[in-house]
């Protein structure tokens, strides 16, 4: 490289620090005077310095490595004439909490030959979001899915839509559960929860979240467990055909006419489902950096005493200050892989795993904490990342605006028909599609938290060296089959319980 083009790299650099920062004074509140900066400048240069030209080998699908999805029931015998008594259950959390809790209570409806209503999904303190089953899932798919299962039922009869949450929520009721312990065995349902129906014919578990265990259970309950969650839990239309045309706008990036343009609000080069050109490849970064994560994991993330003061102030008031990260430091907490990935960092990772500045990267993310100038590094390194909001019209979205879990089920969605996925950090979003796509064998790249921390605490570290021990320390991790272990969850490590070796 020469002087000049050195010179200029260099002027760009600085360049992107000063717009960064009047973007993070200009995003911040006025009670919250955060300044956001680069943290990891040298490695940024070399990010931003790096040639175009992916490797193929990245986007290379996952070889068949001798496993197959494997739900046959076998030779189960017809549902009983008659059922034992509604199971009603009540399931906080976000989406894919609320998804493994639908999962898990059809499995106890199973196993207690019960008739089960369709959940009651609580509102999320956090998201404040209200929509129910109804409005995220096809109800109809999932009940014609599960029709040689169990009995599921939209809703109550006459004699007993007493059974509300309501009616639990302003007195002791004897046909509640309230004491189902997390990862409950079946022989605790058959204990417990047999003699409420028998007794009352309905029985209401809350809380129900983890209150099925994963070990210890028939194959036929493992295997119906992921059905449920890969086979019968199908979103409503409206997000998959949403989610289909950001699928095709991302594979076809030179799809969109000017006059198309105006419809959406940020961000052209959209696809087109016409197009002639061979579909392109895309990636999707999960990311979930909202203030409630950065606050729960008590780390440092370069905004200064303001942020600290924050995020103190947040962690005070959602959880009293009794956060279990709070009694460590954070250079403890990162060489542990206990800090989330910031946008900058997710874009370095990228980087130099080899996706260059003209891969089409899809953010999925609900609300980033210090907003578009904690994203503006991310967006520097992958000038063609997209979002929900680059891609689809105003229009087309509004039937999902401001509800979190409508928003997430999209992003679940279009992560499905990536060609790779990566996440920022672990939680339910990642351990969801790490499971769901090791089912379908697609290519998912697992962060190695730790070994990222320690790599990120080195300032004197240079790209080449950041290169060299992210690849050795990711080559297992990209979407290899990992048999589950005990104490595990089955919608993470589907097999062996619902993959067969062949």
């Amino acid at each position: 490289m020469n002087l000049y083009a050195k010179d200029r790299t260099i002027l760009s650099v600085l360049l992107f620090v000063v717009v960064l920062m009047c973007n993070a004074s200009s995003s911040s509140s006025a009670s919250e005077a955060i300044t956001i900066k680069p943290r990891h400048l040298s490695l940024l240069k070399s990010a931003l310095q790096r040639p175009s030209g992916e490797q193929s080998e990245l986007w290379r699908p996952m070889t068949d490595q001798g496993w197959s999805p494997c739900l046959d029931l076998g030779n189960s015998p017809s549902l009983p004439d008659k059922t034992e008594g509604y199971i009603q259950v009540f399931l906080d959390g976000g989406l894919n909490q609320q998804r493994m809790g639908i999962c898990d209570a059809v499995a106890v409806a199973k196993i207690l030959n019960a008739t089960l209503v369709i959940p009651y999904l609580e509102v999320n303190p956090v998201w404040q979001d209200s929509s129910s089953f109804v409005n995220i899932f096809d109800v109809d798919h999932f009940i014609n899915s599960l029709k040689d299962d169990i009995r599921v039922v939209r809703e109550l009869p006459e004699d007993l839509s007493w059974s509300t949450r309501e009616y639990y929520s302003t007195a002791v009721r004897e046909t509640r559960v309230k004491t189902a312990p997390v990862h409950a065995s079946a022989k605790w349902y058959r204990e417990n929860v047999s003699p409420v129906l028998q007794s009352y014919g309905i029985a209401a578990i809350s809380p129900f979240s983890h209150r099925l265990s994963f070990d210890h259970l028939p194959a036929e309950i493992q295997r119906l467990r992921c059905k449920v969650n890969f086979q019968a839990l199908r979103f409503v239309p409206h997000i998959t055909s949403l989610g289909d045309a950001l699928v095709s706008r991302l594979r076809n990036p030179l799809w969109r006419s000017r006059k198309d343009r105006k419809n959406v609000d940020h961000l052209g080069d959209m696809a087109n489902s016409h197009s002639r050109q061979e579909p392109g490849k895309f990636a999707v970064l999960h990311l979930r950096f909202d203030k409630d994560m950065a606050a729960h994991s008590a780390c440092d993330f370069g905004g200064g005493k303001a942020e600290k003061l924050a995020l103190a102030k947040y962690r005070q008031m959602i959880w009293q200050g009794r956060v279990l990260n709070s009694q460590f430091t954070d250079e403890e907490l990162r060489s542990q892989g206990r800090c989330p990935l910031t946008p900058e960092e997710m874009g370095l990772l990228l980087a130099a795993f080899g996706f260059d500045n003209n891969t089409r990267l899809y953010l999925a993310s609900h609300k980033v904490y210090g907003g578009e100038a904690r994203i503006s590094a991310l967006r520097q390194v992958f000038p063609r990342m997209e979002d929900k909001r680059s891609l689809a019209s105003s229009e087309e979205r509004a039937r999902i605006k401001g509800k979190a879990s409508l928003l997430a089920a999209l992003d679940y969605y279009v992560s499905m028909h990536s060609d790779i996925f990566i996440s920022a950090s672990p939680g339910n979003m990642h351990n969801a599609l790490v499971g769901h796509r090791t089912f379908e064998n697609l290519k998912t790249i697992r962060p190695n938290m730790a070994l990222i921390g320690q790599l990120f605490l080195n300032k004197n570290i240079t790209w080449v060296d950041f290169q060299q021990a992210l690849g050795e320390g990711h080559v297992n991790r990209q979407g290899q089959i990992r048999l589950r272990k005990p104490k595990q969850s089955i919608y993470t490590y589907p097999a062996p319980d619902c993959m067969c070796h062949v």
